[in-house]
């Protein structure tokens, strides 16, 4: 199943959303196990508990999804596909300000904040983010891989970014580092202060900019 945009893949559902009626239940199961991410954390949520919040059979919870993690999957999936949006949406407002928008500084700056936005309100994103929020086995398509690649591809226009040869692969091990020191330094910054503390948050941006500068500039 493709993302709303038409960008990173879901994990596979058992039965594709095919009606609009059917779409919109997909999304409250959705809605609702965010919720209740929120709420108990994921050991202790259950597919019952979800169609409960959601108002829905349980039989249309397992239409979508076999067990617990491949909700979760799905919900990661989906969060990546509105941050994604979000991205694009604020990078398009700064686009309109002038013909360069700020530069690739800018755009890093809106990556970085809106990541804090969605980590600050988003139901359920404060477990789950954009993986599963239990250990799992590395793949190429662990999360920050994902994250790494969607951004690429939303600023690759935008910056002129190099798409192939040597220069594009550079640029693709620079967005996949950047990805992983922001995660861990945003970690830091969200298990310091509950809101993410402010110095660490300005410091992950500095940081950013320093390293990227080398490939972007």
């Amino acid at each position: 199943m493709i993302g709303q945009d038409g960008g990173v893949p879901i994990p596979p559902l058992r039965r594709a959303p095919v009606q609009r009626r059917s779409a919109e239940r997909l999304g409250r199961i959705l809605d609702a196990c965010a919720e209740l991410l929120d709420e108990t954390g994921y050991e202790d949520l259950s597919t019952r508990a979800v169609a409960e919040r959601a108002g829905v059979p349980i039989g249309s919870v397992y239409r979508f999804f076999s067990n617990k993690r491949a909700m979760a999957e799905a919900l990661a999936h989906r969060n990546l596909d509105e941050y994604a949006a979000r991205v694009t949406e604020r990078l398009a407002a700064s686009a309109a300000d002038g013909p360069d928008g700020g530069g690739w500084r800018e755009a890093m700056d809106v990556v970085v904040d809106e990541y804090l936005a969605m980590k600050r309100g988003a139901p359920g994103f404060a477990l789950v983010e954009f993986g599963m929020p239990v250990p799992v086995t590395a793949t190429p398509d662990q999360p920050n891989h994902l994250v790494a690649d969607r951004l690429r591809e939303l600023l690759g226009e935008r910056l002129g970014l190099e798409e192939s040869g040597e220069a594009g692969e550079r640029v693709r091990v620079a967005f996949l580092l950047a990805v992983e020191a922001a995660d861990a330094l945003l970690r830091l910054a969200f298990r310091v202060h509950p809101e993410g503390d402010p110095v660490i948050v300005a410091e992950t941006k500095e940081l950013l900019r320093a390293y990227l500068a080398g490939v972007l500039d």
